[in-house]
């Protein structure tokens, strides 16, 4: 591809993403399917483009006054790259497969577009929604800055090293073997962070069980969790799994967990990858979205009361994750964030009935935002005198260095702070 193909492929994408409201990743990945003629290089580049325009899509927006696709990607090549003016107009030629000549209306505006200044406000320089600003500031407070510019960052890849299967260090030279060098993560003790890319479902040491791929902060969020061998775990919202299969390292593949999730397409994931890792202790269940407030829950019968940890990895709005998906802060609205508190609130009550007398309700969000954490667990206490909140301390192992965190009961990691996605952990006991 030439370079002025490859910008109309990332303009092409972007309209697409414009339009539908699809993740980035699933447009781009459809463009690359029917795009075979697109080289490694060539898709390189137009992720490239594409996310770059995402990740600075305020500024861009801000300088030329415009949110057309277009406008926006010829603006990063121009700004971002470090092209110049005169470069991204180039780009632009009418050539083959590149896109038309600017008209003079574009070609006014890009001639002068500059990046805001130092005193505009946060939210367009650091490229996150105006209405969501008070959520951040009460969050950051005088750290806001550091915080939302670590959320523009790529997030690196981190790995968990399965216990069930090996060590740490056994894992870092599988990987070495294989031309994958690692480095150990700051903090989780099964972590290991990649120092370059690499085709992780390539690699021997994936398909054989000893790595999986997860986020740092999502493994001190399960060790938080603390489930003990022999334990009766819940994961209320198992997703494809990624947790369940870090608890069944932790315990040891001694007690039993039930992975749970209202999606069977996203739950049946998990059983082949459970296969993989040689965990025994897993068993899923499909469970209904809705159960009738004060009536029984029939999905689970057997659990009712008796789980020593439930774990509420809820539904949220992903913020903490926005170095990975930085099209999602342009997609959130307040409609979808009201949406994802009352779901939070309806599972951590749901969650709450399955919990054994002193037994723990663990809830976990990788969300930064206060009204999705702290606010729900409050809400939570308010409605529940039969659980008390324990300080995440609590559950951290002696011999580890504890994580930089702000004060309060519950745990909040983030990019800035912890070079980890943005998560929080909060965990409530149940009285005895």
């Amino acid at each position: 591809m030439t370079p002025g193909a490859r910008l109309q492929a990332a303009i092409d994408i972007l309209s697409t993403i414009a339009e539908t409201r699809h993740p980035a990743d699933r447009v781009f990945d459809g463009w690359a399917r029917a795009s075979r003629f697109a080289g490694s290089k060539d898709r390189a580049a137009v992720s490239e483009l594409v996310y770059g325009v995402l990740r600075h899509r305020a500024q861009l927006a801000a300088a030329l006054g415009s949110e057309a696709p277009r406008l926006l990607v010829l603006g990063a090549v121009a700004l971002i790259d470090g092209a110049g003016h005169a470069g991204a107009m180039a780009l632009a030629d009418g050539a083959r497969h590149a896109p038309a000549a600017l008209a003079p209306d574009e070609a006014a505006a890009l001639r002068a577009a500059s990046l805001p200044a130092a005193d505009a406000p946060a939210f367009v320089r650091l490229n996150y929604p105006e209405w969501l600003h008070p959520e951040f500031e009460r969050a950051f407070g005088a750290k806001l800055e550091s915080e939302m510019a670590a959320l523009m960052e790529r997030a690196p890849t981190d790995l968990r090293v399965n216990l069930l299967k090996g060590t740490r260090e056994a894992a870092m030279e599988a990987l070495a073997a294989e031309n994958v060098e690692t480095e150990p993560c700051p903090l989780s003790p099964w972590g290991l962070r990649l120092k370059s890319r690499a085709n992780i479902a390539g690699l021997t040491a994936f398909r054989d069980g000893l790595v999986e791929v997860q986020d740092e902060g999502s493994q001190l969020a399960c060790l938080v969790a603390g489930a003990a061998p022999g334990a009766q775990v819940v994961d209320l919202c198992a997703g494809g799994g990624g947790k369940s299969l870090a608890l069944a390292a932790l315990m040891g593949n001694r007690g039993q967990i039930h992975a749970c999730d209202t999606d069977r397409r996203r739950l049946a994931k998990l059983m082949p990858r459970a296969q993989r890792a040689g965990t025994r202790n897993i068993q899923t269940r499909f469970i209904k979205p809705h159960i009738l407030p004060g009536g029984p829950d029939t999905d689970f019968p057997d659990l009712e009361g008796k789980a020593d940890n439930v774990l509420v990895d809820a539904p949220c709005s992903g913020t903490g994750a926005w170095r990975r998906s930085p099209d999602a802060r342009w997609r959130l609205t307040s409609e979808m964030l009201e949406s994802y508190r009352v779901t939070q609130a309806e599972v951590l009550a749901r969650g709450a009935r399955l919990v054994r007398p002193g037994g723990r309700l663990v809830y976990v969000t990788c969300s930064l935002l206060p009204s999705e954490n702290e606010d729900r667990v409050a809400a939570f206490l308010g409605a529940r005198d039969d659980f008390v909140q324990l300080p995440w301390q609590s559950s951290w192992p002696a011999d580890l260095p504890a994580p930089d965190a702000p004060s309060g009961l519950g745990l909040r990691l983030s990019p800035a702070s912890n070079g980890t996605d943005g998560f929080f952990v909060a965990v409530m006991q149940r009285k005895t």
